[in-house]
């Protein structure tokens, strides 16, 4: 086989050795049930950009709130939104809803 024929063999190859990585699929989720946040200790890779998937099934709108992620976003009642964290160090990151601080509480635990 020549080197084009070994190129080309190669590309036609590539799509089914490599994996296909969804950008429509949320490394990470989050819902909002009740004012509180599901699950409260959510557990992510450390050193790596996740996209976290929040959705409120609450009528009313929430806050997700974190000082030490650098976030905050208002997520609508009966929505969703997307956040982009990261890369994350090992540790454990609070967040809140602010809008029912009481009850909306969590972390993001990178391991």
């Amino acid at each position: 086989m020549n080197h084009l024929a070994s190129c080309l063999a190669i590309i036609v190859a590539l799509p089914v050795l490599m994996p296909v990585a969804r950008a429509d699929e949320p490394d990470a989720r989050l819902t909002i049930r009740n004012h509180r946040f599901e699950p409260e200790e959510l557990h992510v890779p450390a050193g790596q950009k996740i996209r976290l998937l929040v959705t409120n099934l609450d009528a009313s709108a929430e806050e997700f709130e974190s000082h030490e992620l650098n976030r905050e976003k208002v997520i609508p009642g009966s929505g969703s939104a997307s956040l982009y964290l990261g890369p994350l160090a090992p540790g454990r990151y609070p967040f809140i809803g602010e809008f029912h601080e009481s009850s909306a509480r969590g972390s993001v635990v990178a391991e």
